[in-house]
């Protein structure tokens, strides 16, 4: 049997993350945006996005790719809310048999205001 190799990135709210207000709080929320949805359009990032409310309330998104686990690894490293210090991430391989899990065409908006909640 054929199994489709995924990689899983858990962006979690690490204990004593830096408090943001306000427009510093936006920015960088739609910075964070911003840098999945590159990653959308040029083909690295599958689907993404937030979790309502985890068992500890500490996972707050899920990141899927058709990547390497190092090379997913670098890429969300780079996501700005990881750099800031208001995530950090857990990353691990996922296997499934062979076309059980396919995605659409789709487009991530690059901003809170593009999703609609401004």
């Amino acid at each position: 049997m054929q199994f489709d190799q995924f990689t899983v990135v858990l962006l979690v709210r690490p204990d004593g993350a830096p408090r943001l207000e306000g427009r510093e709080a936006a920015a960088l929320q739609d910075a964070h945006m911003a840098h999945l949805a590159g990653l959308h359009a040029d083909g690295r990032l599958l689907a993404a996005g937030p979790c309502e409310a985890s068992a500890d309330r500490r996972i707050v998104g899920i990141c899927l790719l058709r990547l390497g686990v190092p090379e997913a690894r670098e890429l969300l490293e780079n996501d700005p809310l990881v750099r800031a210090g208001r995530l950090r991430l857990e990353v691990f391989s996922w296997s499934v048999p062979d076309g059980t899990v396919s995605f659409s065409p789709s487009r991530f908006p690059r901003s809170m205001a593009e999703a609609g909640n401004p």
